[in-house]
């Protein structure tokens, strides 16, 4: 074991860091946004809404990842249409057809779990809030949307690990993320134990830190559960 190379590969991948939480924090923020609305068109009684909803969850979920990577990187610039529209500066650059691969995977998996969270609100607290003469729009915002972001907070903190490690992909269409960087050490040196041990405790870390603010924010939303006295 080189412990000379895995303390010069450290300082290397470490600058990796601040492409991978950029791919990874911009993907989840719109892919929540993006989540909560194909969440609600899956529930609507609209059929053309909730089988659009449903087609999109069931191929993003059901597909690999990488394969979506590539049809986007590689497979969007065959169309000629897309290649002269002023779509083409984003898409033919490898960071944003990343970035629009994780959103697009994430939206998926995420509209189930907000989905599973907005309907294990109980109905009587749905009842309550009309009999005050709420409206459904101040219901959903103010009973609703709050207590599901609560039920569906633990599940969508697996789905910020899984995203963390899946942003690892990127590296796959010449991104200089950690795992981009360790590739490149890699066929420097020659020796990929020492630097794959290191980049995947840098993983690691990250996603430690990453359930730490899950669970600080747990505590902050259930004040209700929390030791008295």
């Amino acid at each position: 074991m080189d412990f000379q190379l895995m303390a010069n590969s450290a300082g290397q991948l470490l600058a990796g860091i601040p492409v991978t939480l950029q791919l990874v924090l911009l993907s989840l923020a719109l892919g929540a946004f993006c989540a909560t609305g194909m969440a609600l068109m899956r529930l609507s009684s609209n059929p053309l809404l909730s089988g659009f909803s449903y087609a999109y969850i069931f191929v993003f979920r059901g597909t690999p990842l990488l394969v979506q990577l590539y049809l986007i990187y590689f497979g969007l610039s065959q169309f000629k249409f897309l290649r002269d529209s002023f779509l083409w500066p984003f898409l033919r650059e490898p960071y944003w057809c990343a970035i629009l691969a994780l959103t697009l995977n994430t939206t998926a998996y995420g509209a189930e779990i907000i989905r599973g969270g907005i309907q294990s609100v109980p109905w009587g607290q749905i009842e309550a809030a009309r009999a005050c003469g709420m409206s459904r729009f101040m219901t959903f915002r103010r009973i609703v949307m709050p207590l599901a972001i609560r039920q569906a907070l633990p599940a969508y903190g697996n789905e910020i690990i899984l995203m963390v490690k899946a942003s690892s992909l990127a590296s796959l269409i010449t991104l200089m993320d950690i795992t981009g960087i360790a590739a490149r050490i890699i066929s420097r040196t020659f020796k990929p134990i020492e630097v794959l041990i290191v980049a995947g405790a840098i993983y690691l870390l990250i996603n430690f830190l990453a359930t730490r603010l899950v669970k600080a924010a747990e505590w902050k939303l259930t004040p209700y559960l929390r030791p008295r006295g």
